[in-house]
């Protein structure tokens, strides 16, 4: 059997148009597929066979079009003009044409090789309508193959397209019935797919001699020799498409071109063409939906009516917060039902340890070890899960949905009073689960002063590392208002974040802040499929944290509690984390957070926000504190010393706004490529931490 041919194949769209779902139909890769933009902030590769083919498939972050301002949009420009790629899917919402077909003519003008996958075809079904799948290849010159990427239809078909179509010599013949111009050297409605008004065509051939004579050995030669410098569209179809390509861009203004490539021809100076460019796209793009777009649904979707309330300009945040109570409604509710089984659970496992240790005859301290140290800390932690599943369960559905987008959209106002779009709400809203990503969607902005203003706040956003804190302690000292008391802490992470944004406008007033171009996805039933890859992989990140960090967490509090100077002890106070906790406790005291054990799990929980669940364990000394008698007890320890609901609540602000857990702070390291960063925002989120603590707790002593 011979070896077999290789291909790669760039999958690239708009956001939200199936692309990450089509990758993982083809791969069977499990990533993350959202109903809202910016899911996919880099580039992800896979592979798969087809019949003797071996293809490399490349995901590519979502783009509007091929003039790239945000760092995903530049990976996948970049991606696109290589010569990595031999084949584009430009994948396409079948039931938004006339957003999609921006980008597909932007492609089809580079003059490499580009098949459409026209997805969400159920969508156009079930609204009534369809695509005449004959017409729209004659005006495009390309192929057109319908998919349903959720469902897996059409992909056989789609990846024979891809390899039919790999080195097509001529293109397939254009058939427009608008009359072609004839007031210019070539042929032009022969030629290309997009031709433009007299004026631009006229201005396109002056950038083409004029790159053509700048630039000779880029422009006017199709061939390279062995010695030759290789350029990134040295695998275009031809020298035509190259020069027209690069003239657009020269046109447009683009910031890349103009550096690598710029001319000096004055009949070009003075003005960019971008906006008459783009406009004239639109009004081909018009003319293809009318031919090809057939029974147009003119009702109202159900999309437009349920927008009329959930992106209204006064109701549609007072709403967001109602859904995100109902949410945590949910969490604490039906979370703590299931948490109650699970404590038994550990209880159980406890129990079995301690009779099964000690009728071995093993020694009281590593009895102690495994009970107090191992299964307090790590089950601790692991009670919580119910909560965690819940909570994630609902903003997967949410996501999915297509509420999520919604939501950027309302805070665009909000935003833009800030110097910033509400493009900068989508990481800040993902920090809501987890930091990690949602510091990393920050690439979806396209200023990289926004960028860092936006990983300077996410932090504050509450995740679901916290939620454990904030159910211990409102449920030990809130009683029937636990509820509101932990909802407050999103809360107030939202406002806090907002806050300091507003600070550093003020500052700042070189800000720009910029037009929100989002898409807002039609509604749509969550997929079971998302769903359930969505909460997996949160709940296998929760028990591998539980298995690795915290268990290690667990082990140093238990080994810092039960040695000291002299070495092995048997009194708590003596210990090291002991003398640690008492240095600084004079630090925090105007917090109300006075107490050394609470200093200690505080610290430990820089690790891993759950760790200051697990350490207050330990610290205390409670088996099972997340069981009915171990709060009871707990409580009655904490509030033996003075501990109170104020108490409580200033330590739960705290661990909203302090210092984020060592991944995060990797994270932002990664991201902004620099320590002094890293540790000036975590020192900056720690002043605010103990700013925000300081006040709560002294006007409300007063109070």
């Amino acid at each position: 059997m011979g070896e077999k041919k290789k291909l790669c194949v760039g999958f690239i769209g708009n956001p939200n148009c199936g692309k990450t779902t089509l990758f993982n139909a083809y791969t069977g890769a499990n990533l993350k597929v959202a109903n809202w933009p910016g899911v996919t902030v880099e580039r992800v590769e896979g592979r798969m066979t087809y019949k003797d083919w071996e293809i490399k498939l490349i995901d590519l972050p979502g783009t509007y079009s091929l003039t790239s301002y945000t760092m995903e949009e530049k990976v996948s420009r970049r991606c696109i003009l290589s010569d990595e790629v031999d084949v584009i899917v430009d994948v396409v919402d079948a039931s938004a044409l006339e957003r999609s077909l921006y980008l597909t003519l932007q492609l089809i003008e580079l003059g490499k090789p580009v098949v459409v996958a026209l997805n969400m075809m159920d969508i156009v079904e079930k609204r009534g309508m369809e695509i005449d799948l004959h017409r729209l290849p004659e005006m495009l010159g390309v192929p057109a193959i319908p998919v349903v990427a959720r469902k897996r239809r059409g992909l056989d078909v789609l990846m024979h397209a891809v390899i039919h179509h790999r080195d097509f010599e001529e293109k397939t013949p254009l058939i427009h019935h608008h009359p072609s111009r004839t007031g210019h050297i070539h042929g032009h409605h022969e030629e290309f797919v997009m031709v433009y008004s007299d004026e631009i065509e006229d201005k396109l051939d002056l950038a083409e001699q004029a790159l053509a004579e700048t630039y000779p050995a880029m422009f006017q030669t199709d061939t390279q020799g062995p010695g030759s410098v290789q350029q990134v569209l040295s695998n275009f179809r031809g020298l035509r498409m190259k020069k027209r390509w690069y003239a657009l861009k020269t046109l447009e203004g683009d910031e890349e071109v103009q550096e690598e490539y710029p001319v000096a021809c004055p009949q070009l100076q003075g003005k960019t063409w971008e906006k008459e460019i783009i406009n004239q796209k639109y009004d081909f793009i018009q003319e293809i939906v009318e031919e090809i777009l057939v029974g147009k649904a003119n009702k109202e979707e159900k999309t437009d009516k349920i927008d009329r309330w959930l992106t209204h300009r006064i109701w549609g945040f007072p709403i967001f917060l109602g859904i995100m109570a109902l949410v945590f409604i949910l969490t604490f509710t039906l979370g703590d039902w299931l948490k109650g089984y699970m404590e038994i659970l550990v209880e159980a496992l406890t129990g079995a340890a301690t009779q099964g240790l000690s009728s071995v005859g093993v020694s009281g301290w590593l009895i102690s070890l495994v009970t107090d140290g191992i299964i307090a800390g790590v089950g601790g932690i692991l009670t919580f899960l119910p909560n965690i599943f819940i909570l994630f369960l609902a903003l997967a559905f949410l996501e999915d949905s297509g509420y999520m987008a919604r939501v950027a959209y309302v805070m665009d106002g909000i935003m833009g009073k800030l110097g910033l779009s509400g493009r900068a709400f989508i990481p800040m809203i993902l920090g809501f689960g987890c930091t990690v990503p949602a510091i990393m969607a920050s690439r979806a902005l396209e200023n990289q002063r926004d960028r860092f203003k936006t990983m300077l706040v996410t932090p504050f956003m509450s995740c679901s590392a916290r939620l454990p804190i904030y159910v211990l302690f409102s449920q030990m000292f809130f009683g029937k208002y636990a509820l509101l008391a932990a909802y407050s802490m999103y809360v107030l992470g939202l406002a806090v974040a907002i806050f300091v944004v507003f600070v550093l406008h003020m500052i700042d007033r070189k800000d720009t802040a910029y037009d929100l171009l989002i898409e807002l996805p039609e509604y749509k039933s969550p997929s079971a499929h998302t769903v359930f890859i969505y909460v997996w992989e949160k709940v296998k990140d929760y028990l591998t944290k539980a298995g690795t960090t915290i268990f290690l967490a667990s082990l140093a509090m238990w080994v810092i509690l039960n040695f000291g100077p002299g070495g092995y002890i048997t009194d708590i106070g003596d210990s090291f984390g002991a003398i640690l906790g008492r240095t600084l406790v004079p630090v925090f005291a105007p917090l109300g957070l006075g107490y050394w054990q609470i200093v200690v799990a505080l610290i430990a929980g820089i690790s891993a926000k759950e760790v200051v669940v697990s350490s207050c364990t330990i610290l205390f000394g409670v088996q099972n504190a997340t069981s009915t008698a171990g709060m009871s007890a707990l409580a009655g320890m904490l509030g033996g010393q003075g501990f109170t609901m104020l108490n409580a609540y200033c330590l739960m602000v705290f661990c909203l706004l302090y210092v984020p857990c060592i991944a995060t702070l990797a994270t932002i390291k990664r991201e902004s490529g620099s320590w002094k960063w890293t540790l000036g925002s975590a020192l900056f989120q720690l002043a605010v931490a103990w700013v925000a603590a300081f006040a709560i707790f002294q006007i409300g002593s007063l109070l």
